[in-house]
């Protein structure tokens, strides 16, 4: 699971649980994170059920909504969780340095890395993008994804200042393109409908060849990206 040395609330982004969440031990924090996360992940947003994540992360009922207002706090508390888990996965890579295309190569790896390392995570974010929970989804969607936009937004800016990007891109539209194809690469690793669509497109041998999808990926997006030579 999710388990980290420091406090688990370390991670959180935005505060969806009550102030008696921050007083318990962070080992009875952890499994109810990670009771949560099993049941989210394996039943969907809708299906789970919030009796049994206290059970399984050996509470009551009444002590779990000490902890949070409803069963939909709890879930946005664990969507917060898993993007703060990416952030730190992005932190452990310097990102300052090399150009444009060196980091979104970085980015692409990472993407796998964190999709096999917290598939119940990965799986959750994919639960998240389904029509069902379309009464979160826009409110979760601009917090997250804003931070995202950004960091593409400032890449371009620079990558254009340097010659290496064509000028006459649409930074935020490029920025969306790039992002779609980070995502599909990170569903691709966790959910088996996207393993068996990424065989179907990329081969048989997709799965077990990271390199060659990766490396695919970016000599696609170098030549998307590269400045056009005069007519």
């Amino acid at each position: 699971m999710t388990s980290f040395e420091e406090n688990p609330t370390t991670y959180f982004i935005e505060k969806h649980y009550k102030d008696a969440f921050d007083r318990i031990g962070k080992d009875k924090q952890q499994r109810i994170l990670d009771a949560a996360i099993a049941e989210f992940s394996t039943k969907g947003f809708i299906a789970a059920n919030i009796n049994i994540i206290a059970k399984n992360a050996g509470i009551s009922i009444g002590s779990m909504y000490n902890y949070f207002e409803s069963k939909e706090r709890l879930f946005l508390t664990i969507v917060d969780h898993g993007y703060a888990v990416l952030e730190k996965v992005i932190s452990s890579v310097d990102l300052t340095k090399g150009d444009i295309f060196d980091k979104l190569e970085m980015m692409l790896h990472l993407a796998q890395d964190y999709s096999r390392q917290f598939p119940e995570l990965s799986q959750i974010y994919l639960d998240l993008t389904s029509g069902g929970l379309a009464h979160l989804s826009k409110t979760v969607s601009r917090q997250m994804e804003s931070i995202t936009a950004d960091f593409y937004r400032a890449m371009m800016a620079e990558a254009k200042q340097a010659g290496i990007m064509a000028p006459d891109l649409d930074e935020r539209i490029t920025s969306f393109c790039l992002d779609n194809l980070l995502v599909m690469l990170q569903f691709s690793a966790t959910s088996e409908y996207y393993k068996e669509r990424l065989k179907i497109f990329a081969g048989d041998d997709a799965l077990d060849n990271d390199d060659k999808i990766i490396q695919g990926m970016m000599r696609f997006i170098r030549r998307a990206m590269a400045p056009q030579p005069p007519a």
